[in-house]
C-alpha cells in the first residue's frame, strides 16, 4: 500500500454512534413512560443516560486518530481537545494482544514524549478506530509514524 492509498483518519463508525444515540433515548423514554417499580424506572433512566453519554463521548472525538501530512506526525482528538504529536515525538507504535473474553484482541499503542517531555501512552482498539488495529499500524508504517525499532 502506497502513502496515498492509505487512509489519514480513523474513528467509532458513526453507525455505531447513532444506534448508541437511539438505543440511549428509546430508554429513556420507555423509562419515563412505563409505569413499574421506581428502582426499575431509576436503573432503566441511568442505563439510557450511560448509552447517551458514550455516545456523546465517541461523537466529541472524532476523527480519534489521524494522519497529520503537513506536519508530519499524528493528530489524535481525546475529550480534552485535539493533541498534535510530531514524528519525532513518537517514540514507537506497537500492536499488543490483550486478553479479553476469552481471545486476544489487538491493540494500538502509541509512545509518545509531549513537548515538555512527558511520556504518554495511547491505547486504541478496534472500537476507537472504527477498523483492525493492524490496518492503522500498517497505514502509520507506510507514513513513517511507528517510532524507532519497527
Amino acid at each position: 500500500m502506497s502513502a496515498d492509498e492509505a487512509p489519514l483518519e480513523w474513528s467509532t463508525p458513526l453507525g455505531a454512534v447513532i444506534a448508541l444515540a437511539v438505543g440511549g433515548l428509546a430508554l429513556g423514554v420507555a423509562g419515563l413512560s412505563v409505569s413499574i417499580e421506581p428502582a426499575g424506572r431509576v436503573l432503566v433512566c441511568v442505563a439510557a443516560l450511560g448509552l447517551l453519554l458514550t455516545a456523546a463521548s465517541a461523537l466529541r472525538q472524532r476523527p480519534r486518530l489521524a494522519v497529520d501530512k503537513e506536519g508530519g506526525g499524528i493528530v489524535v482528538h481525546r475529550l480534552t481537545g485535539r493533541h498534535e504529536y510530531s514524528r519525532s515525538q513518537i517514540d514507537r507504535a506497537r500492536l499488543v494482544r490483550y486478553p479479553r473474553l476469552g481471545r486476544r484482541v489487538p491493540m494500538l499503542e502509541i509512545d509518545v514524549r509531549t513537548e515538555d517531555g512527558t511520556e504518554r501512552l495511547l491505547i486504541f482498539g478496534r472500537w476507537d478506530l472504527g477498523t483492525t488495529p493492524e490496518d492503522v499500524f500498517d497505514a502509520l508504517a507506510v507514513h513513517r509514524l511507528v517510532g524507532r525499532g519497527q
